[in-house]
């Protein structure tokens, strides 16, 4: 790589500190490990590492030394760097310290922080949010799409039959590449969808439930065919992905790449978000073991997850592992105002991973005041993975502000809430912060976004809806 095409030749590496999103400083993540900035200063970049930066997730300043940069205190990192790459925004007080026409790259969350974002705009500091960097083209597992070509078979029929939105499914055992199938269902609008552990499809009430659908794995989980046959509920269908991947998974992912062309955008491209549901769910239910008054294991619990994106799925899969025996999926039909208090009612925990648009931030709540009130069980624990601000409010009314490690949850009416900026800081700092280091790095060199080369046109598309400031 030649270093004529490095828009961005001085790179300062910030380090966590206290910050509107990160009170007391308890943020301890980098935005690059030194692995990493060791593949930018072998393309010919000169890194300046602040002093410290990488020591809350055991990286010292010789293991930056040793990759190629040099160690700065806090005032000269901010000072005369081409980019500034900052895993959060920064503090108010930093920001005079930036050149007017430099580059900022962090989560900047503008909507949440608007007074930042205005003292940045007028100090001429252009913005890239990594939180808004998208794929373009969407990138498709092949797993998940043998999953959602899966569900399309099993459904083909209620479908035909109208029937589908009668259907109450039992997806009985999880594995990582059941996402596009979940989904897939999730989007057909079933009456009901729940995760079951294995065993447990023998302890739910489904013979008495007409139009029931067991969904099985015989591949991940053989025994489940046995338990489904021998309850034999009435009016139930039984379909086995484990089948549809072995006999016609090759077929279905040929045709689907056939008649599908790659969406146009895809998910965020520096993100955590499976980590950040199954960090946010762990808490829940340490909450509802040792905080709550019920005082109940995972095991006995019964969750709701609202939303099945991938934060969502986090969530879902969170659950799974801590032996949670029933989970409930919630999608836009179940978290309707005259459905949703089905599934409240009976919940042990309720996960928020549904996020909704701007616009309707702050005037659509899809779990309300009135539900910890009147419709929740008291001891119950309420976890928002979204978040928000008076600015940029969450769908669960109770949170105004988002929590942060300094106090992660409060009480109201009977109900433990909690909606952490930073889930991933749950148990999860060091592994979160290896993977965003090799996003970030993956964004700035390699061949498609090679943010490293600047904004000059052409652009590419992902990168355009994270200009959220600039360029100057």
């Amino acid at each position: 790589m030649s270093t004529s095409s490095l828009h961005y030749k001085t790179i300062g590496l910030a380090k966590e500190n206290e910050s509107p999103e990160n009170p007391g400083a308890l943020e301890k993540r980098v935005a690059l490990i030194p692995e990493d900035v060791r593949r930018l200063t072998e393309a010919g970049c000169t890194v300046f590492v602040e002093a410290g930066a990488g020591s809350g997730v055991g990286f010292k300043d010789a293991d930056y030394i040793k990759a190629g940069a040099a160690i700065q205190t806090t005032k000269e990192i901010y000072r005369d760097k081409d980019l500034l790459i900052k895993f959060k925004g920064p503090a108010l007080e930093h920001i005079p310290l930036m050149r007017p026409g430099s580059t900022l790259f962090c989560m900047a969350h503008f909507h949440s922080f608007p007074a930042r974002a205005k003292m940045l705009e007028e100090h001429n500091i252009t913005v890239i949010a990594m939180e808004q960097i998208v794929e373009a083209p969407k990138r498709r597992k092949d797993e998940e799409i043998i999953g959602r070509m899966a569900a399309d078979a099993c459904l083909e029929e209620s479908i035909k039959r109208n029937m589908h939105n009668l259907l109450n499914i039992y997806i009985l055992g999880y594995r990582d590449g059941m996402k596009g199938m979940i989904r897939r269902f999730a989007n057909q609008n079933p009456h009901s969808m729940s995760l079951l552990q294995p065993g447990q499809a023998r302890s739910e009430r489904v013979k008495s439930v007409r139009h029931a659908l067991f969904v099985v794995d015989s591949t991940a989980f053989p025994e489940t065919l046995d338990v489904v046959q021998r309850m034999k509920p009435e009016n139930a269908m039984l379909f086995d992905v484990g089948k549809f991947r072995r006999e016609k998974g090759k077929a279905a992912l040929r045709y689907y790449k056939w008649v599908h062309d790659p969406a146009k955008y895809g998910l965020r491209r520096i993100q955590c978000l499976h980590e950040t549901g199954m960090a946010g769910t762990r808490y829940g239910f340490k909450l509802l073991h040792e905080v709550s008054p019920l005082r109940k294991e995972a095991q006995a619990a019964e969750a709701t997850v609202l939303g099945y994106g991938n934060v969502g799925m986090g969530a879902i899969h969170e659950c799974y592992m801590q032996g949670v025996r029933k989970v409930n999926i919630l999608g836009r039909f179940h978290t309707k105002k005259d459905r949703i208090e089905t599934w409240l009612k009976r919940s042990d925990v309720v996960i928020n991973g549904a996020e909704q648009p701007v616009e309707l931030r702050g005037k659509n709540y899809l779990i309300t005041n009135r539900h910890l009130r009147e419709v929740l069980p008291k001891g119950s624990v309420v976890i928002d993975l979204i978040g928000g601000s008076a600015t940029n409010r969450s769908p669960v009314e109770p949170v105004v502000e988002c929590t942060y490690l300094t106090d992660p949850h409060f009480e109201q009416d009977g109900v433990l809430v909690s909606a952490l900026w930073g889930w991933p800081m749950m148990g999860m700092m060091k592994e979160t912060a290896v993977r965003y280091s090799g996003q970030i790095t993956d964004v700035l060199l390699g061949s498609d976004e090679y943010l490293i080369g600047g904004l000059t046109e052409p652009l590419h598309p992902g990168v355009a809806p994270a200009i959220v400031c600039g360029p100057f």
